[in-house]
């Protein structure tokens, strides 16, 4: 069991062979509801003939899936984007009430997915091969692109819609069949969407989620049935999933972890800087890998900052994501205790390595939801960048301000970092804007945008340890990760010419 005792309250399941499966492993995990304190659910944690038995489904169902036509599958992705635009609503309330950000929030994360639901639709275009006639004397080649088989996706808390829709509509109008492992702080979101493709038409087994921890995660990654697998998280999950998966032969894009800065020249606009780095640092509570976590300020422009965002802290409102008395607030709840205790941790350190905390966060009480997990905007200046505070990622509300004496030192300080998600610059110099574009060591760059996540046909993802593996999520690289290609050399002899035996190699005449 999980380490609440929990009584009459529903079990989240699996999704196997199109219908919901009750787990009979005895192994169960709480679901909070972040914005009470209160258990809500459990989730099932798959046993391994659950495991065997989710990834037979998907086996099975891509036989099925990889058959239908081209046009058959648009089909299917076209009646998907349709309903999930008509109950987008109801899933981002869904959303909420287990991870605890905003409706609003939950319901940016919808659309954002739904992008690549929408690139999924056009997939003919993304999938065709090439073809070369007369390549050599009577010879032609050509190229096919064919689905890999059965992909596995483990996906974080923190975007419990988006991230699997990263993946997931890709791989499936490639012809591919999916295993969802969902985080299991949050899980029903995925059974939700299960439901959803299944309505719009997708065969059984095409689609299959498996509720699970650890044990899930490593029957995905030591199936010799799954070709690929495809995770977002932190860093060193990241690194054992990249690790473990190649050495079982499979193809792995795995996203991880993050530590973003914005360097700030001081010839920007500090009211639009304060605006996009408050809204950067603590929208979601700071709970994405594409947070701005640092604020790099070029002298002499700290002190003005440091006043502006803290007048701007003060005017956010903490609460229920679910909004109460028909009032959304700016800001959830993190998304368990030992999360909220983890970055509450992480300001400690700074302090005890002589920072200052200008706003601090770590005893905010929302009335109501004192049993709440929730933790305030927290701002600090001055860090040392050796504090552990400034090197790792801290996954919450917490923005600090390192000043630095020129735009050098700033990109000098990006670069060293062994993270390389994201980052951006503010400025009215264009001529900087271009010089940074081309330094910065990262995969994502916003030039006076805060969080610079790509639109869906372009691609997601960092450089050194924010991504392990070859592929960044969707886009073309997406396409190319759940395809694989064969080359066709073809002769069609014409019987008046045929003749005549040669055994060299073969020639391009």
């Amino acid at each position: 069991m999980g380490s609440e005792s929990l009584v009459d309250v529903a079990v989240v399941s699996h999704w196997i062979d199109g219908a919901e499966r009750a787990s009979t492993s005895g192994r169960t995990a709480p679901v909070y509801n972040p914005a009470t304190g209160a258990v809500q659910a459990e989730v099932a944690l798959a046993n391994q003939a659950e495991i065997d038995a989710a990834i037979a489904s998907a086996e099975a169902g891509f036989r099925i899936w990889s058959e239908y036509s081209i046009a058959k599958r648009q089909a299917v992705l076209f009646a998907f984007r349709e309903l999930l635009n008509a109950r987008k609503p109801e899933l981002a309330r869904l959303v909420t009430s287990e991870h605890g950000k905003v409706v609003s929030d939950a319901m940016g994360e919808i659309l954002r997915g739904q992008e690549v639901v929408e690139l999924a639709t056009g997939f003919p275009h993304l999938i065709k091969g090439a073809f070369s006639e007369n390549a050599s004397s009577g010879v032609d080649v050509y190229s096919l692109k064919q689905p890999l088989g059965v992909v596995g996706v483990i996906s974080p808390f923190n975007f419990p819609v988006m991230v699997p829709l990263w993946f997931v509509p890709i791989a499936l109008a490639a012809g591919n069949a999916v295993v969802l492992k969902p985080s299991e702080k949050d899980p029903s979101a995925a059974l939700w969407v299960a439901k959803l493709w299944k309505e719009a038409g997708l065969p059984d087994g095409a689609f299959t989620v498996l509720q699970g921890d650890k044990l899930a995660v490593d029957g995905l990654l030591s199936s010799p049935v799954v070709q690929s697998i495809s995770f977002v998280g932190s860093t060193p999950i990241a690194q054992y999933i990249y690790e473990t998966a190649s050495k079982n032969g499979k193809r792995v894009q795995a996203l991880g972890g993050a530590k973003n800065h914005m360097l700030l020249l001081p010839d920007a606009d500090l009211d639009l800087v304060a605006d996009s780095a408050v809204n950067a640092g603590y929208g979601a509570a700071g709970e994405r890998c594409m947070a701005i976590s640092v604020v790099l300020a070029v002298e002499p422009v700290a002190d003005d900052l440091v006043a502006k965002i803290t007048e701007r802290i003060a005017k956010l409102r903490i609460g229920n994501g679910a909004g109460m008395d028909g009032v959304e607030p700016d800001m959830g709840p993190l998304i368990t205790h030992v999360h909220r205790d983890k970055v509450s941790s992480y300001v400690d350190i700074a302090e005890q390595d002589g920072a200052k905390i200008v706003v601090d966060g770590r005893n905010i009480a929302v009335e109501g939801h004192e049993d709440g997990f929730f933790f305030g905007p927290t701002l600090i200046d001055g860090i040392p960048t050796t504090s552990r505070a400034y090197t790792e990622e801290i996954f919450g509300p917490v923005l600090s301000v390192v000043r630095v004496s020129s735009y050098e030192e700033g990109v000098e300080l990006i670069n060293s970092g062994e993270f390389g998600n994201g980052t951006a610059i503010f400025t009215n110099d264009g001529g900087a804007a271009r010089r940074f574009q081309r330094e910065v060591e990262v995969g994502m760059i916003g030039i006076n945008v805060p969080i610079p996540v790509p639109v869906a046909y372009h691609s997601f993802g960092g450089w050194k340890k924010s991504l392990f593996g070859d592929a960044k999520a969707y886009g073309v690289h997406g396409f190319d990760f759940f395809t694989r290609e064969k080359a066709v050399t073809s002769r069609w002899l014409d019987p008046a010419t045929h003749g005549g035996i040669d055994l060299g190699f073969p020639q391009n005449t």
